[in-house]
């Protein structure tokens, strides 16, 4: 009953935008804050973004700042990530995660999706 799936990933030339979406159930996403999160491959899984279950509180990683952006819709129990300027570097799987709490902190999030690939070419 408690469901993240995201949609969105793909192939996209570096320059290029995505958006990347998550739709939860309502139990997984009502008074939590959604997080996305992103590994690739050799690498530890790493923070990109947060946002407030109001989305009065909004966090990025350093590496993604002024270039993607989090938003959600209550309404629909979807959070967004819209990724502008990709970069080689940004090609990972991005999981969304749902937290009690506005945290940067991976092991606070109690509900993860399977992930969405994210390819970006040189």
């Amino acid at each position: 009953q408690a469901q993240l799936v995201e949609s969105g990933g793909g192939l996209v030339q570096a320059g290029g935008s995505l958006r990347l979406s998550c739709a939860a159930s309502g139990r997984t996403f009502t008074n939590n804050a959604m997080g996305w999160f992103r590994q690739a491959p050799g690498k530890e899984r790493e923070f990109v973004a947060t946002i407030s279950w109001r989305g009065r509180t909004i966090y990025y990683a350093d590496s993604v700042k002024g270039r993607f952006t989090i938003s959600r819709d209550n309404a629909k129990n979807t959070v967004y990530l819209q990724m502008n300027s990709l970069k080689a570097e940004d090609t990972a799987v991005y999981y969304c995660a749902a937290a009690p709490a506005t945290t940067v902190v991976a092991a606070a999030y109690q509900y993860w999706g399977q992930g969405t690939q994210v390819t970006v070419s040189s």
